[in-house]
């Protein structure tokens, strides 16, 4: 059916022809257009009488005849727009001509009443931006009214004059319409696109400043503003508000100019930046990680301030003389260094705080979480990991904040620093120079790779240096031992004596003399001591530099010019600060614009090279500017024109940008089906850098502690390069014992330029021999005048060479290789049936699955041995081992004669006995996976398995697991874990054992040796696809070994891979980087990208420059300005985790850890004071048959001892007694047997052990048992009192032993006497909490079972004791937690066990002795 005009009944919204649809309109707009008017009215033609003005034209819609089925009608809801309608009736209106009238906006305002627009939506969106919600709409609006109102008030004031009101309105009137539509792209937007916060930037920065401006005006209306004298400088505060207004006006006149270029930051970054700078330069915090850091950071500093300030004004109130110190100065003194080590070491992200404290007060809530990520199997160590370091710093702080405030108030209080006022400070300041020298330069500087850029190798070198591969842990040295030792004093101990002497020093003056009012002195005064104080604790590389200069420059160059010495100390750490990153700057410029090694990378480079030289006094303007304002300089397009950026906080990057690895757990199905779910190199190879990030979390913040990277300092970067990694690290913030970093992923295959600067950083300038232009040598271990000039022309820096972190290294082979042969294809399939028929009969679903009456009958046809698959595409005589050649095919009897002795060896082995004869089901089921297997291969490589890129397909498609089923097989699905358990970890297993066939053959071959291997490749090896949510989880849990299979695509080539991974140690060059060149290159390509939207893929900027390293940290930017493979989250390393560091402090104190280390102590006093007290008399009682007959006479020994412990017991069962017996007979008939038809017995604490190995093995035993290390578990009384009795019965131990416990019977008579006063009448619990605590103390625990855990032996007469002497060599010990050694319950429970060990004698005659002292004594218990 044909039709001109479309239906419209009343009151439906019109609908629209194709050319409408084609304009996706806004939402409530409707297109009018000519004579159309009646189609697109609602209910009436007089609505659209004001689109008609000018008359009536031809309309194409008039000249041609739609279809009726192309008037599609319009949805109920015109909000909804289907790309669709346009995508269908695009062949249609690409032959029309278009319409010749002007199109409008039907804009509806209120019901009934609409307004034509003339523009189109491109237009329109071009004019106005579109908010997305209502909270938009009102800011919109408040800023627009907000920016009306101080513009109002600052005209009415007067502020502006003559020509300036009209260039203050056009200011008012930009700030307006940016609010409507915003600058895209903007010169200060860090991403690509519409930003909707740049919307809002200029309205925000204009109420900042107008507000500024009024509050300023207001105070200017005071008279009685005051005149101070600060550093011999008048200040008359009117006129220093005054010229403060003027400069707030001057900025307000040049806002479309600051604007334009760049030099304000977006709001957000602008607020992070300066809460960040304050808090830095004012109370010696840390950097933000984002605006809710910036906010929290600041507010818990003044929350800080305002406690002390309360104290110190009380203090200060009164005056008060040098002999008495008022106690609420001293606690404000105390509290200040609290609250300063406490904020020192607490991150300025509260996100771990806060889910710990969650997890303390609402554990409920917590639990469901951790059982949500438990359900998924995606749970993630490294929050809880985190949350424990939080936890254990808090505990620490709760005892040390305590100590140091009792000492910092007894210090403070007795006056010290008054009394000795020019002594203690000048000692002090002497003390803090020389070690702050010693640590901070001379060790790192001789720890460098180059020291002071002249020596060739390093002075103080770790173990590794000279390795090639170290295979354990960075070896902790003596000058680290140093370097820790001397900045823990420094930080601890030098600096807050400085600081109290200067706070008790300056406040003793200030109570006589206000400088410059009660309130403005407690104030510098408070924010001077806690900014310095912070600062020293969190890093204290630099503050010897300042303290020198301080005391030099206030004492003798402008001695008139100081004020206090706090006050002193605290202008010129801000100073220093702008120094250093002054000096960074110029280095910078300098390396970066060196005309001897200027590397141009376009011909606009060489342009700007000399064009730059006659702006130098402005370049060094800009740096000053720059530096006082902490803004990146960065060069123009990489030129050696240098601009400035807008000012952005140490973290750099707006965006909170973090690599998300893809696999299956986070995409869709088809993408998982149809191809390879992320298949590129740099989505899979991701996974390495996240790794390294969880090894820096652990060990980098000890690292740096240890001096391992040299001086550091917040925002520094550094590039840890090795053999294929290359990773990026940012410091960001630098806490006290904590560290939050940022590492950010090259490409392991990088770009040309990026080899060629990673070939510059890893090159050695030692060979170099060359001085100008001739050769002539260079001194021994020092480096050539060449090679000394190059490396001060750089912007980074060797810092350590074999820095050591724990990571995996990869091997590939290419499968291709490896499968070209047929037999070895042939090898696969057998061990691919092998280990499926493996997986089957561990299962613990297969008494089921063999039980399933729906699974027997469909493998009814598999029952029969006439029965023959004969599938040409599946089955061949080149890859099947049971192929019958005349048959085309595979039967049941020639699968049996290949694989029946496989599955009756795997059926053998299961606890449950399962029939495995060749009728049986087991074998049948066997069979029917073997050839669902087998088809499923053939299936995937769409039959062409006699391919080998097929074939390769095929079976990297099962790998990953798409397992296509044919229809002969669907019984599979009565149970889906025949797929998941048994037949896909058989193709995985498959690989690794036809891996290992190329080192092993024979062995492989054997089924004891393969279903070993299996087993152990079962627990040990992880094999997956690497889009496997398993493979990324093995890997960060720190697996030793993984497997996989790799489909790899780059450049034309189409190779499958066998990628290997082994955790070990790897080995990095640390190279430190300028941060200024960091920060101002980051700042070149954002404005060069974004703005300036240069999309040249091989533009200059990012050339290789070897000096300053630009490919690789242009590359490192966040992406699309970079190209990283991957971009950590912002990670926390703190100190408590680095076991180097933990030993050599001891590991963080806590209330539990104090009262148990002196408790142990107590208890070792004790032992040793009773052990000397009675040592002479245990030294008569001593004879030549050793300690067994010095135990057996003294009456105060173990075995009195045990006497009196089982009196109280129960006599034990007959049941019992019988089990004894049994037992003696078992060890009877074993001890008759030669010696070397014995079988072995492993001990837990050693090898196996024949009669050579005894007889050392107890030499060695008693030497070591000489130690005091060792605890009471193996005491030295019950073992010397069995050694030599062990010796006569059995004949095994030699004369060596013999005369070793004779040499020791001193000791066993001592030993014996502290058994027997410690253990006199006391209970025996006592006793084994002594003896657990001495086990705990005791360094060397080679020859115990753990260091928790107590093994005594309560023997009665020497007999026994010989029984207890063959059990050493013998049997394993059996040992309880001391703990739970009191409790009778755990006591009872062990009755079997202790009466089996302690049972075993060497022959008939001990048999029998030790039979009859057992119907009188109770047996021997080992606890």
């Amino acid at each position: 059916m044909l039709a001109e005009v479309a239906t419209v009944t009343k009151g439906d919204r019109p609908r629209k022809l194709y050319a409408e649809r084609a304009l996706n309109l806004p939402l409530g707009a409707e297109l009018i257009t000519g004579n159309m008017c009646d189609l697109l009215s609602t209910s009436s033609n007089s609505e659209c009488q004001d689109g008609l003005a000018g008359g009536h034209t031809d309309c194409p819609f008039q000249r041609r005849i739609i279809p009726a089925h192309r008037l599609r009608p319009r949805r109920t809801h015109p909000e909804i727009f289907q790309e669709e309608d346009s995508i269908d009736e695009s062949s249609e209106t690409s032959t029309q001509e278009k319409p010749s009238r002007k199109l409008y906006y039907k804009l509806k305002l209120f019901p009934g009443k609409w307004v034509n627009i003339l523009y189109d939506r491109l237009t329109l969106l071009a004019l106005l931006d579109r908010n997305h919600d209502v909270v938009e709409n009102i800011a919109v609006v408040f800023l627009a009214f907000l920016v009306a109102f101080l513009g109002f008030i600052l005209l009415n004031h007067g502020c502006f004059k003559d020509i300036w009101v009209f260039q203050f309105c056009v200011v008012i009137a930009s700030c307006q319409y940016s609010l409507l539509k915003s600058v895209q792209p903007d010169a200060a937007s860090p991403t690509h696109g519409h930003n909707q916060i740049v919307a809002y930037s200029r309205a925000a920065y204009f109420c900042i400043f107008c507000g500024l401006i009024w509050i300023l005006e207001q105070m200017l209306r005071s008279k009685d503003l005051p005149v101070s004298t600060v550093y011999g400088i008048t200040i008359v505060l009117a006129d220093a508000l005054k010229f403060l207004r003027d400069i707030l006006v001057g900025i307000t006149y040049c806002f479309p100019i600051t604007f334009l270029v760049g030099l304000f930051p977006q709001i957000n970054t602008f607020m992070i930046y300066l809460l960040e700078q304050i808090d830095i330069h004012f109370f010696g915090g840390t950097a933000a990680t984002g605006l809710h850091s910036a906010v929290y950071s600041i507010f818990r500093s003044l929350t800080a301030l305002s406690l002390l300030y309360g104290f110190c004004f009380g203090a200060l109130k009164e005056p008060w003389d040098e002999q008495h110190t008022p106690a609420l100065f001293s606690g404000f003194c105390g509290l200040l260094v609290v609250l300063s080590y406490h904020l020192s070491g607490q991150s300025s992200d509260p996100t771990v705080l806060m889910s710990l404290i969650k997890s303390k007060l609402m554990p409920t809530l917590v639990d469901s979480e951790e059982e949500d990520e438990d359900s998924e199997d995606i749970k993630d160590p490294l929050p809880e990991k985190l949350m424990n370091s939080v936890k254990e710093i808090l505990l620490s702080d709760l005892v040390v904040c305590s100590i140091a405030y009792i000492l910092t108030f007894a210090i403070t209080s007795s006056t010290v620093f008054l009394s000795l006022k020019p002594f203690v400070t000048i000692v002090l300041y002497a003390l803090a120079g020389t070690v702050g020298f010693v640590t901070h330069y001379l060790v790192p500087q001789l720890r460098k790779h180059h020291p002071w850029l002249w020596i060739s190798h390093p002075v103080l070198k770790s173990n590794e240096y000279s390795q090639f591969e170290p295979r354990d842990d960075a070896q902790l040295m003596w000058f680290e031992r140093l370097y820790v030792g001397l900045l823990c004093f420094e930080k601890y101990v030098v600096y807050p004596a400085i600081i109290l002497s200067a706070l008790t020093n300056d406040g003793f003056s200030l109570s006589h003399r206000k400088k410059l009012g009660i309130h403005c002195d407690v104030l510098l005064m408070t924010v001077a001591g806690l900014k310095l104080l912070r600062a020293s604790f969190c890093n204290p590389s630099f503050q010897f530099v300042t303290l020198i200069f301080t005391i030099v420059f206030f004492e003798f160059d402008c001695s008139r010019a100081s004020e206090t010495f706090l006050l002193d100390f605290f202008i010129m750490s801000i100073v220093f600060h702008k120094l250093s990153d002054l000096l960074h700057k110029l280095h910078f410029i300098m390396v970066y614009i060196a005309p001897w090694q200027i590397a141009w990378g376009s011909a606009f480079h060489a342009f700007a090279q000399p064009f730059a030289v006659p702006h130098s006094a402005m370049l060094l303007l800009q740096t000053f500017v720059t530096t006082l304002f902490y803004t990146p300089l960065s060069p123009f397009l990489g030129s050696a024109i240098f601009i400035t950026s807008y000012p952005r906080p140490v973290k750099f990057w707006e965006r909170n940008y973090n690599t998300k690895r893809i696999d299956n757990s986070n995409s869709r199905l088809v993408s998982q089906v149809d191809k390879e779910t992320g298949c590129d190199d740099n989505n899979l190879n991701s996974i390495f850098y996240e790794y390294l990030t969880r090894s820096l979390q652990h060990s980098l913040c000890g690292d740096l502690m240890l001096g391992r990277w040299g001086n550091y300092s917040s925002g520094d970067c550094f590039i840890l390069a090795s053999d294929y990694l290359n990773a990026f690290v940012h410091l960001i913030e630098i806490g006290n014992g904590l560290v939050t970093f940022q590492l950010r992923g090259l490409e392991f295959r990088g770009t040309y330029c990026q080899q060629r600067e990673v070939e510059a950083i890893t090159e050695g300038v030692e060979e170099d021999d060359a001085c100008c232009c001739c050769e002539p040598g260079h001194l021994p271990h020092v480096l050539s005048c060449n090679a000394a000039f190059n490396l001060r022309w750089l912007a980074w820096e060797v810092t350590t060479t074999k820095y050591l972190l724990e990571g995996y290294s990869i091997s590939e082979n290419n499968a291709a290789t490896m499968l070209q042969v047929y037999d070895l294809r042939k090898l696969l399939i057998t061990y691919y049936l092998k280990s499926i028929i493996y997986y089957l009969i561990h299962s613990l679903k297969l008494q089921a699955w063999i039980k399933d009456p729906s699974i027997t009958e469909a493998l009814v046809s598999y029952t029969k041995w006439h029965h023959i698959e004969r599938d040409p595409a599946v089955f061949s005589v080149k890859i099947d081992e049971d192929y019958v050649h005349c048959l085309q095919g595979v039967t049941r009897a020639s699968f049996c004669n290949v694989y029946l002795e496989w599955i009756q060896y795997c059926a053998n082995k299961m606890e449950e006995p399962v029939d495995c004869d060749e009728d049986s089901p087991l074998v049948t089921l066997c069979y029917a996976l073997s050839v669902l297997g087998r088809r499923s291969l053939g299936t995937a490589s769409h039959n062409m398995s006699n391919s080998l890129e097929s074939f390769l397909y095929g079976f990297n498609t099962l790998f990953k697991g798409d397992f296509r089923i044919a229809t002969k097989d669907e019984w599979v699905f009565t149970d889906m874990d025949l797929l998941q358990k048994v037949v896909a970890p058989g193709v995985r297993m498959s690989l690794k054992l036809h891996q290992d066939h190329f080192t092993c053959l024979e062995e492989t071959e054997e089924p004891a040796i393969l279903y070993e291997a299996i087993s152990n490749y079962k627990t040990s090896l992880v094999i997956c696809h690497e889009s496997d949510p398993a493979w990324r989880k093995a890997v960060l849990s720190s697996r030793d070994t993984l497997l996989t299979l790799r489909h790899m695509v780059d450049d034309g080539t189409d190779e499958y891979k066998i990628i290997m991974l082994y955790k070990r140690h790897l080995s990095f060059k640390v190279i430190k980087i300028n941060k200024e060149c960091v920060r101002g290159l980051w700042a070149g390509q954002q404005q060069e990208l974004v703005f300036l939207r240069n999309r040249n893929p091989e533009r200059g900027s990012i050339q290789n420059s070897k000096q300053a390293l630009r490919n690789m940290i242009n590359s490192s930017c966040d992406q699309p300005l970079g190209y990283p493979m991957y971009v950590s989250p912002l990670t926390t390393s703190y100190m408590g985790t680095h076991k180097q560091l933990r030993s050599i402090w001891g590991g963080p104190l806590s209330l539990d850890s104090i009262r148990t280390w002196l408790f142990s102590k107590w208890l070792r006093v004790r032992k040793d004071n009773l052990t000397s007290c009675n040592s002479g008399v245990n030294m008569e009682d001593v004879d030549c048959a050793g300690g067994s007959s010095s135990l057996s006479h003294n009456p105060n020994s173990i075995t009195s001892q045990s006497l009196s412990l089982y009196q109280a017991r129960p006599n034990r069962t007959s049941h019992a007694n019988r089990q004894h017996a049994a037992a003696r007979r078992e060890y009877r008939s074993r001890s008759v047997q030669p010696q070397s038809q014995r079988p072995p017995v492993t001990s837990q604490s050693g090898p196996i052990l024949d009669s050579q190995q005894v007889s050392a093995s107890a030499n060695g035993l008693v030497q070591r048992l000489s130690n005091s290390q060792l605890s009471f578990n193996t005491s030295i009384a019950s073992i010397f009192s069995q050694v030599p009795r062990l010796s006569t019965a059995g004949g095994q131990l030699s004369s060596q032993l013999q005369a070793a416990a004779h040499h020791r019977s001193s000791q066993v008579s001592s030993s014996s006497s502290t058994l027997s006063l410690l253990f006199g009448k006391r209970s025996f619990s006592s006793g084994l909490v002594i003896s657990g605590l001495s086990a705990a103390e005791g360094g060397n625990t080679t020859d115990t079972q753990s260091s928790s855990s107590v093994n005594i032996a309560m023997g009665g007469p020497s007999c026994r004791s010989t029984s207890r002497a063959t059990q050493w060599t013998s049997e394993p010990y059996e040992s309880i937690d001391a703990t739970y050694s009191n409790t009778p319950n755990g006591a009872k429970d062990n009755k079997p066990s202790s009466d089996k060990c302690c049972t075993q004698g060497a022959d008939k005659s001990q048999e029998d002795t030790t039979t009859s002292e057992t119907q009188e004594l109770p047996e021997q218990k080992t606890i």
